[in-house]
C-alpha cells in the first residue's frame, strides 16, 4: 500500500529527528531560531514551526513561551558489549539517504567506533585534491574517482581491520555504490572479515529524493556544490532500486518511514541474534 504524502513540516521534523536521535543534536541544546532553521531549510516560518510541534509532541523536544525549543532526548547507559566474533557493520547509501545518522545511532547505542568516510578522511582528501590541481571539494571528476578515492576506502578498511584485531564490532559508513554492486568485492570482504574473526553485515539505506534533498540543502556542505547546482541531473544518474549484491539489509530512511532509531534497534537485534556473542 502506497504511503500518504508527506508534507514539508513533516520532511523536517524526521530530519531533526534523527539529528537528536544520532547524537548531532545534543540533550539540552538549544534549537537555532525558528527564523534561522526556516532559513536552513528553505521554508517558511509556519511550516517550521509545525515541524517543531511535531517534536513536542513527540517529547523530543520542550518548547518554553519566548524561548528557543530545548532538545529533550537524555542519554542511556553505555551498553558497551564486547562479542566473540565481533561485527564489521557496512552501511552505504547515497549522498543525503542518512546512513552517517544511522551509524552513529546504532554506535551511540552499542558503544562501538564507527569510521566514516567523510570525517575520516576529508581532511586529506582535500589536501590530495589541491595537490593535485583539482577543487578540494571536488568529487565527481575522474581524477578523484580513480586516484584518490580508492585510497579513502582503503583507509578505512585498514582502521575497521585494526578493530576488529582488538576484538572491537565497528560500523563503516560510506556511500558504498560501487563497492556493494559488486559482487566479488562483497564476498572478497565478507572472507576478509571472517579470516579476522568477525562477521561482515551489509546495510543500505533507501532515502526517498526529497528527503535526500531536505538533508543536503541542511548541512550545505562544499562537497555537494555541484548536486546542488545541477540536482535533476544528478538525481536522473541515480538507481533508486539499487540494493547490494550480497546478502543485506534495507534501512528506510524516507520521511514517511518509521523513525531511524526504531529501525536501528529492529536491525541489530536481527543481527546480534545471528553472530556468537
Amino acid at each position: 500500500m502506497p504511503r500518504p504524502p508527506v508534507t514539508s513540516d513533516e520532511r523536517i521534523a524526521r530530519h531533526l529527528r534523527t539529528e537528536i536521535e544520532a547524537g548531532r543534536l545534543a540533550h539540552g541544546e538549544r534549537l537555532p531560531s525558528v527564523r534561522k532553521l526556516a532559513a536552513a531549510y528553505n521554508a517558511s516560518a509556519t511550516t517550521v514551526a509545525r515541524a517543531l510541534a511535531l517534536l513536542a509532541e513527540q517529547n523530543l523536544i520542550i518548547t518554553k513561551e519566548r524561548s528557543s525549543a530545548v532538545v529533550n532526548y537524555p542519554p542511556e547507559e553505555s551498553v558497551k558489549e564486547r562479542r566473540s566474533q565481533p561485527i564489521a557493520m557496512f552501511i552505504g547509501g547515497y549522498a543525503g539517504s542518512g546512513k552517517t545518522e544511522l551509524g552513529r545511532i546504532i554506535a551511540r547505542d552499542r558503544g562501538w567506533p564507527m569510521l566514516d568516510k567523510d570525517s575520516t578522511t576529508r581532511a586529506v582528501v582535500e589536501v590530495a585534491l589541491t595537490a593535485l590541481g583539482k577543487s578540494p571539494h571536488d568529487r565527481e571528476s575522474e581524477m578523484y574517482k580513480t586516484t584518490v578515492r580508492p585510497a579513502e576506502y582503503q583507509a578505512l578498511s585498514m582502521g575497521l581491520e585494526e578493530n576488529l584485531e582488538c576484538g572491537n564490532s565497528c560500523v563503516v559508513t560510506a556511500p558504498f555504490v560501487a563497492e556493494f554492486a559488486d559482487s566479488a568485492w562483497c564476498e572478497r570482504t565478507r572472507s576478509r572479515i571472517q579470516s579476522l574473526g568477525g562477521t561482515a553485515v551489509f546495510v543500505w539505506v533507501y532515502c526517498d529524493v526529497d528527503t535526500m534533498y531536505t538533508y543536503i540543502h541542511r548541512r550545505g556542505a562544499a562537497r555537494d556544490a555541484a548536486k546542488m547546482a545541477d540536482w535533476p541531473g544528478w538525481v536522473a544518474q541515480l538507481d533508486l532500486n539499487f540494493r547490494p549484491a550480497t546478502e543485506h539489509y534495507v534501512v528506510d530512511n524516507s520521511a514517511g518511514a518509521r523513525p531511524l532509531q526504531e529501525q536501528a534497534n529492529e536491525l541489530l537485534a536481527k543481527v546480534t541474534s545471528r553472530t556468537k556473542r
